[in-house]
């Protein structure tokens, strides 16, 4: 069985609580939304095409280093 404290907690203690409840739902709450607009349809396929772009980007500039080296 679980100890219960059977002292109670003064106003304080009670509050502080409470806001770092409250900060820490917030928190959740911020990143489960980023995480979402990160998933949503239209982000999602802007961040592949500038993976590709970028992708694309790195290879040209490493065969032209290549080429230009001989």
């Amino acid at each position: 069985m679980a100890h219960v404290d059977t002292i109670p907690a003064a106003p304080g203690d009670v509050l502080a609580q409470g806001r770092l409840q409250h900060s820490i739902a917030t928190t959740l709450l911020v990143i489960a939304a980023a995480r979402a607009e990160r998933q949503a349809a239209p982000i999602h396929a802007a961040r592949q095409r500038l993976a590709e772009v970028y992708g694309a980007t790195r290879l040209r500039r490493r065969l032209e280093r290549e080429t230009a080296a001989g």
